[in-house]
């Protein structure tokens, strides 16, 4: 039986994450798309292609030039091996979005001029969130001008975003400085960065070197070279052990940290402070709608050492607030102006697809959840904090570690299971008492994985670690 499609009338758009959208080159060659099972099979070639997207100095909000172009939304799991946790792909999300709603896309065969209201933003991630944002506006005036005009009930459509991360930054930029908040209705965020991410600060000062075994890449220069990278870092105090200070600092106050480009640190202070006394969208009734994923262990301030090298922590000014594995809470729960976040127990990388933030958009999109669909938090569910480790060489064992705060009832007799998307049935955790629950997990055949773990009680509720097992003999 064909599934009922909840009628929206708005022009929907899905902006990814950094890293999240295809390159090409000017001959159409692709030069960015490891995902799936080509994160290994080009972490090798990866080193070669890198070397023509490094980006000039002094480059500021524009492009350089070198004729690389967006070509797609990242289907399936993507990173840079060993610089992060990895990230799932955006294309069960936007085939969700059509199963269920009046949404469809144009699709590539169609006449260009053909109407749709599903739009995938797939942007160069190397260059500014400002020069993104523009590219954003040229694109929703196209569509929802076209979306508009395609029949006299739509004349009055406004645009509805659906952004993961650094998209929701972009998309920000939008409404607030490119003319985007008279045409928007609401900006949905999942784990966006508005105080920026420790993982881009370490990436910066530490560098970026992913690889396995034998095989590194040294990705450093580049990494460098980028000004979104430098607009992910933290806009809050975040760096301990500064000499002649007590207590925690900027990072752009900091003289003489290596890595980063310090004009381009100063310059994303800037952009999060244009954003932070922003109030345009506020003036035209934009709905903010920020999902903070919660209760995983984030790095969230770090240790800087006389050698200049950052060792995260996952605490600030002793207080573990927890996050996202990647985006602090304190950084992706709210926007600036005290609107209240979806929380669901889930990892950066999986947000987009994790079942609660699902039900949660039918809401915002349709208006209401389906009556038989409760929340996630009210099916008996208790919230973990699962840790699995971003890699591994095929052959090695890893451990999965699952922790449950003490204010949920029987937090230290639960049963917590696992199990491996596509490979075998649930396990069980061994239970290590206070709360701490632990596996291993061998065996696994090279390639990209996911790890559902749930509480037997609601194994409904699960929270997704994303693992990538590399071959050998890479």
């Amino acid at each position: 039986m064909a599934t009922q499609r909840e009628h929206v009338g708005d022009l929907v758009v899905v902006v990814p994450g950094i890293l999240g959208s295809r390159l090409a080159d000017a001959e159409g060659k692709e030069v960015w798309g490891l995902s799936g099972g080509a994160l290994l099979r080009g972490i090798r070639t990866f080193g070669k292609s890198v070397t023509g997207l490094t980006l000039p100095t002094d480059i500021g909000d524009g492009h350089p030039g070198d004729g690389v172009r967006p070509v797609g939304l990242m289907p399936d799991l993507h990173a840079l091996p060993g610089t992060g946790p990895l990230v799932d792909g955006y294309s069960d999300l936007v085939e969700w979005l059509e199963r269920h709603f009046t949404l469809s896309r144009r699709l590539p065969e169609d006449d260009p001029s053909t109407p749709a209201n599903l739009i995938e933003f797939a942007y160069d991630w190397r260059l500014s969130c400002r020069y993104n944002a523009a590219r954003l506006a040229e694109r929703v005036s196209e569509e929802l001008g076209r979306w508009r005009a395609s029949a006299p009930e739509r004349a009055d459509a406004k645009a509805v975003f659906i952004c993961h991360s650094m998209g929701g930054l972009i998309t920000r930029q939008y409404v607030e400085q490119c003319g985007g908040a008279e045409v928007t209705r609401r900006v949905i965020t999942l784990g966006t960065p508005y105080r920026g991410s420790l993982d881009a600060l370490l990436t910066l000062v530490n560098g970026m070197r992913p690889g396995f075994g034998p095989v590194r890449l040294d990705l450093t220069r580049f990494a460098r070279s980028l000004p979104s990278l430098h607009q992910l870092t933290p806009d809050y105090a975040c760096l301990r052990g500064v000499p002649g200070h007590t207590e925690l600092r900027y990072a752009r106050e900091v003289t003489g940290l290596p890595g980063v480009d310090e004009a381009l640190l100063k310059d994303a202070g800037l952009f999060h402070e244009a954003l932070r006394e922003a109030r345009t969208g506020t003036a035209y009734g934009v709905e903010f709608t920020p999902v903070s994923g919660v209760l995983q262990p984030t790095p969230t301030t770090a240790d800087l050492d006389g050698a200049g090298t950052l060792t995260e922590l996952l605490t600030i000014d002793g207080a573990d607030e927890g996050g996202d594995g990647r985006v602090p809470r304190l950084s992706s729960a709210q926007i600036g102006r005290g609107e209240a976040a979806f929380t669901p127990w889930e990892q950066h990388g999986s947000l987009q697809n994790n079942t609660g933030v699902r039900w949660a958009l039918w809401g915002w999109l349709a208006g209401a959840a389906p009556v038989h669909r409760g929340p996630a938090e009210e099916a008996g569910a208790a919230p973990l904090g699962v840790a699995v480790p971003d890699s591994v060489v095929e052959g090695e064992a890893c451990e999965v570690a699952v922790t449950v705060p003490e204010r949920v009832p029987g937090y230290e007799e639960l049963a917590v299971t696992m199990r491996v998307e596509g490979d075998g049935p649930d396990r069980t955790l061994r239970n290590l008492g206070g709360g701490r629950y632990v596996a291993v997990l061998g065996g696994l055949a090279a390639g990209a994985h996911r790890v559902r773990v749930s509480a037997r009680s609601a194994p409904e509720v699960a929270v997704t670690g994303l693992v990538l097992v590399a071959e050998r003999d890479v």
